[in-house]
């Protein structure tokens, strides 16, 4: 918010519909409009070292997005590869416009890819995002979810837009295998695993472009990844549907759902985030 308005006084909060790296997200509505928007309150108490980032607490407002995220949709089962597709063309537009305002997102995943009615796709979570300044190429900070996280963001040797490429790709591989590589091991040793192994393949029943494409998001040597505009001339992405095709994930989540009310809701409430180190 700016100019010292008080976002109580034009929005009201209502449910927390989830959490993220620092703070919570509630349900609300713009008094003004009778919009619903995700209310994020970022607590600053516990982001002690990202104040450079955070001055105070931020309350972010975008449109809330109802029909749930990518980690939602993989809940009545794997997701086809001409949907990733269509999800990884609408990231990478989001992450060219974000990067060409010199911002990185630091927290790309499934969970934080929402869907709307007509199959929009947003990219959610800002609370971990970075800028860039003119006289800044690179950031230090460790932020972001260990198992999405670029070898050079763990290593804190500096890091730029290519560690969201870097997620990009994880994200695909949770997408195409319904988790992330190193998903049943304890995230402290994945913080170990990530900059010491070779970079995960997309093994399977998959195209050779699907398979190609997450291969250049893995490179090692961040300067070796495409960017996020080079990324979208790339054959798996140029030959994505329209946007509308999302509508058919959402439609089979929501038959999935009336069904498994309970294990749905268990799951949300059992989910975690993962442990965010002191290094």
């Amino acid at each position: 918010m700016s100019g010292g308005v008080d976002p109580e006084t034009l929005y009201t909060k209502q449910n927390c519909i989830g959490g993220g790296s620092f703070g919570k997200v509630y349900k609300g509505v713009d008094k003004r409009t009778g919009q619903a928007v995700a209310i994020k309150v970022i607590d600053v108490e516990n982001a002690e070292d990202e104040v450079e980032d955070i001055i105070q607490e931020i309350s972010i407002l975008p449109n809330y997005t109802p029909r749930g995220s990518c980690g939602d949709l993989m809940k009545p089962g794997l997701i086809q590869e001409e949907y990733i597709s269509i999800i990884i063309r609408e990231l990478l537009l989001g992450l060219d416009y974000l990067h060409g305002d010199k911002k990185l997102h630091r927290d790309i995943k499934a969970a934080n890819v929402l869907l709307g009615a007509n199959g929009q796709v947003k990219l959610a979570d800002f609370g971990v995002s970075g800028q860039l300044s003119a006289t800044m190429t690179k950031k230090n900070t460790f932020v972001g979810t260990p198992f999405w996280m670029a070898p050079e963001v763990i290593k804190q040797s500096g890091y730029d837009h290519k560690a969201d490429i870097w997620s990009l790709g994880i994200t695909a591989l949770e997408l195409a295998n319904g988790e992330p590589p190193y998903s049943d091991i304890h995230p402290m040793k994945v913080l170990f695993l990530i900059p010491k192994n070779a970079p995960p393949k997309l093994e399977g029943n998959f195209t050779k472009a699907f398979k190609e494409f997450v291969e250049l998001c893995l490179q090692r040597d961040p300067r070796e990844r495409p960017s996020a505009r080079e990324l979208l001339k790339h054959p798996f992405v140029r030959r994505a549907k329209k946007t509308s095709y999302l509508t058919e994930l959402i439609e089979r989540y929501e038959r999935w759902a009336v069904h498994h009310k309970g294990e749905d809701e268990d799951s949300d409430n059992e989910r975690e985030e993962a442990p965010r180190p002191n290094l």
